[in-house]
């Protein structure tokens, strides 16, 4: 595949000074008045043509820096990117819209600000407009708009400026589920046509979805690059060190897959069917997951977990104790079994489990065991009607004639 953007060792560091006063001393008498804020430390990957790369970290991590960076709109300290192809970067709702001109007018100046000509915008004038469903608001003015409309606007121009290299940064975490499904289906179908993308989001389905590697930044510098689920379980490890303040929670050495401080650890899960005796069972089907539980150490506040994923890698149903209202507590050198048992509604396919223990609500509080790809089932037939999609809710149908009006 050929490479459409390469980002070569980037550095951003910002000089920080505690007044202006102090600007003019540095200037003057040659010495250093400021402190140095490294946003973005020696960051380099690769794009190519037709990917989807996703990037994700922590707040602070350094993502808005880099994708700035990339699109052009501030220069690295030192560092090189090489572009191939025009850039469109979906960074802040509202960057390059004139508030007081309407959405009708905002089209020309945002398109030429991304790089489209006069003629470019005149003919994907009706497109855009059609793509954003904003109908009659378009000619109002865009002080006007609230936030979802805002991103109908920018993301119709930006998809039709046909880019080589569309950034999209939390743009679709704004505005209604129907037009976010609008714009997934339109980056999937740009992809085919082998447009590139880097996105960033906390959506971790849609990183999933999307995106066929992803890159983790943690404090301005790159942790790893990789397909999506690996990349995002360690993303799960950051998350859970935040508040990890005797430096217990590593990763298993024995299975990268697990992390912890394994106070409590998972040592084997079981999906089994109740007719089936095995982990093929049918759809609606009444099933167990069991984990089995070691205590090394006297808790309470304890909370058991787990998460079904499908093929994609996408959490499609997870619950814990704490959300049952169940109260745990382990006993010092005591073994456990806890058991879900539950009908698995859910459509024919192959899925994972991810089981964990923490305390309270999810594990940034406090993790004691993390385990993705704990177990593997499959849902192999239907018991009952017929569905389609992952979800089987089992309506009742009714259907009755009406008076006319």
């Amino acid at each position: 595949m050929q490479k459409i953007l390469e980002v070569k060792k980037i550095s951003k560091i910002y000089k920080m000074y505690d007044n202006n006063i102090d600007r003019l001393k540095e200037i003057f008498l040659k010495k250093s008045y400021h402190k140095e804020f490294v946003a973005n430390r020696d960051i380099s990957f690769d794009l190519f043509e037709g990917e989807t790369l996703g990037i994700i970290g922590v707040n602070g991590a350094g993502k808005s820096t880099i994708l700035k960076i990339i699109a052009g709109v501030i220069e690295p300290s030192s560092g090189e990117v090489i572009r191939r192809g025009r850039v469109t970067a979906l960074l802040e709702l509202g960057t390059g819209f004139n508030e007081q001109m309407s959405g009708h007018e905002n089209i020309f100046l945002n398109g030429t600000l991304i790089g489209m000509s006069q003629k470019e915008c005149a003919e994907k004038l009706e497109d855009i407009i059609e793509f954003s469903e904003l109908g009659e608001y378009i000619d109002e003015p865009i002080m006007t708009y609230s936030s979802g409309m805002r991103m109908r606007l920018a993301f119709s121009i930006a998809i039709f400026s046909n880019p080589q290299i569309l950034i999209v940064d939390e743009a679709l975490s704004v505005g209604d589920a129907h037009f976010q499904q609008k714009c997934t289906q339109a980056l999937r179908a740009r992809k085919e046509q082998n447009m590139s993308i880097i996105y960033v989001s906390h959506d971790l389905n849609s990183l999933k979805l999307l995106c066929e590697r992803v890159v983790l930044l943690n404090k301005g510098e790159v942790v790893d690059i990789g397909d999506a689920e690996n990349i995002i379980n360690q993303y799960n490890f950051l998350i859970a060190k935040i508040n990890d303040n005797n430096e217990k929670i590593h990763i298993s050495s024995k299975n990268q897959n697990a992390f912890g401080d394994f106070s409590v650890t998972i040592e084997h899960v079981e999906v089994k069917g109740f007719k089936s005796h095995s982990n093929v069972i049918s759809s609606g089907e009444q099933a167990s997951v069991d984990l089995f539980i070691k205590a090394k150490e006297t808790m309470s506040d304890a909370t058991v977990g787990i998460m079904i994923k499908d093929k994609f890698g996408q959490e499609i149903f997870g619950t814990n104790s704490f959300y049952l209202h169940q109260d745990l507590s382990f006993e010092e050198n005591t073994n456990y079994c806890c058991s879900f048992s539950m009908p698995l509604n859910i459509g024919i396919g192959k899925y994972t489990i991810t089981a964990a223990i923490h305390s309270k609500e999810h594990h940034l509080d406090a993790c004691f065991h993390w385990l993705d790809r704990a177990a593997d089932f499959e849902i192999a037939g239907i018991e009952g009607d017929l569905f389609v999609g992952l979800c089987k809710l089992e309506p009742i149908f009714t259907i009755k004639k009406r008076e006319r009006i």
